[in-house]
């Protein structure tokens, strides 16, 4: 058997810079520019794009001050932080985590994905560039410059580089509503499953709240069932170690970030698949129901950090009425965390942040005000339980 000397994880789909990029080559740079520019003017509404190029005029010395590694200069309009040092892939890779999309100029850089520019006068760089071209997508005409061929013009070394490259879809270079288009139909929102937190030590509750009845099945079970119901087959039960005899033969995922609550049991969520959105709910939401969590998915915003609702204050009589601090803040776990939020949550748990709802407050939060206040109400004592059930009858 060979000997492993560390631990395989699942890795998140990524490419140079992003989960989802397109290098532009083929064309002059400020072709390439100028495209980016209106493609992001049609894209950027829905998503957070990102641009990847380099300068072509010597930097002058007054961008950064001699001796500083790190500057960051606050320019009103936008932020700006300049390095003396190259990032490396890892370094990029976390820089780039909240974009959408990255669009790259691939003059200058890689990108896993390429778009092509059928310019006569780049053959020969093309040609020089061979190994840039590894996922062509999209080609590129322009039919008010002779100078661009169409793709039976491609040179023989870029046809024998392309060996699909007669079914390549071709859109002109001017036509960048079809470009945006082509691209929005690639950017669909990750997949969506479910995480039903169920390892909680219920030391108010004084039992595992997990399993109490509220509708005639355990808790655990009526989440499930919810989360069916509103259209996610892919339903998880997530619990500590010791606990899993309690649950089998449900789908499971056990705690692997110890010790850290619910932000521990979202982080191995993300170990376990971190390609898919995890929508989190907690075990102790008797009220929920299927028109709440519908309304939290339609309203899903995959661009955003992830999608939560305010939860509201307690109702009148509530055993916790006399502190409702925390209504207009992010209820954390009735929430879409989108796989994007997987680095952030570790960022913020290598600075000593071990709560989720510190993470969506300081983060691109879509906020939503549920339509029933109601269904968001949290039990975590016998006396809340007792007052639940009276309701329910």
């Amino acid at each position: 058997m060979q000997h492993q000397k560390h631990n395989k994880l699942a890795k998140p789909a990524s490419g140079h810079f992003a989960r989802r990029e397109w290098a532009i080559i083929g064309t002059s740079c400020g072709s390439i520019q100028q495209l980016a520019r209106e493609l992001t003017a049609q894209l950027a509404p829905r998503h957070r794009i990102g641009y990847v190029d380099a300068e072509h005029q010597k930097a002058g010395a007054e961008e950064i001050a001699p001796g500083f590694a790190l500057q960051y200069t606050d320019k009103i309009s936008y932020h700006r932080f300049d390095t003396q040092e190259k990032l490396n892939p890892w370094q990029q890779y976390a820089r780039f985590n909240e974009m959408d999309l990255v669009l790259v100029n691939g003059n200058h850089f890689a990108a896993s994905r390429q778009i092509v520019a059928l310019d006569r006068r780049k053959f020969d760089s093309l040609q020089r560039k061979l190994d840039r071209l590894t996922q062509v997508d999209l080609f590129l005409t322009n039919g008010a410059d002779p100078n661009f061929a169409k793709p039976t013009g491609l040179p023989d070394a870029l046809q024998q580089q392309l060996p699909g490259w007669n079914t390549i879809p071709v859109l002109d270079l001017h036509d960048t509503t079809g470009i945006a288009a082509f691209l929005q139909a690639r950017l669909l929102p990750p997949v969506l499953k479910a995480l039903i937190l169920t390892g909680g030590k219920s030391m108010r509750m004084g039992q595992n709240k997990s399993a109490l009845d509220y509708h005639g099945i355990p808790q655990w079970q009526y989440l499930c069932n919810l989360v069916q119901e509103a259209g996610i087959p892919d339903a998880f039960l997530s619990c500590r170690a010791e606990q899993a005899g309690d649950f089998a033969p449900e789908p499971l995922i056990t705690d692997t970030f110890l010790d850290l609550g619910p932000m521990g049991a979202i982080l191995s969520a993300f170990r376990y698949d971190p390609n898919v959105a995890w929508l989190v709910l907690a075990c102790d939401l008797p009220m929920l129901d299927v028109s709440t969590i519908h309304y939290l998915i339609k309203n899903r915003r995959p661009s955003a950090t992830a999608t939560a609702f305010r939860q509201p204050p307690p109702p009148p009589g509530w055993s916790d009425a006399k502190e409702p601090k925390d209504a207009g803040f992010p209820e954390p776990l009735i929430t879409i965390w989108e796989p994007k939020s997987y680095l952030t949550l570790l960022q913020f748990l290598a600075q000593g942040v071990s709560c989720p709802r510190k993470v969506l407050i300081n983060s691109d939060t879509c906020l939503l005000d549920a339509p029933d206040p109601g269904a968001l109400l949290n039990v975590n004592t016998p006396e809340e339980r007792e007052q639940v059930l009276h309701k329910l009858r």
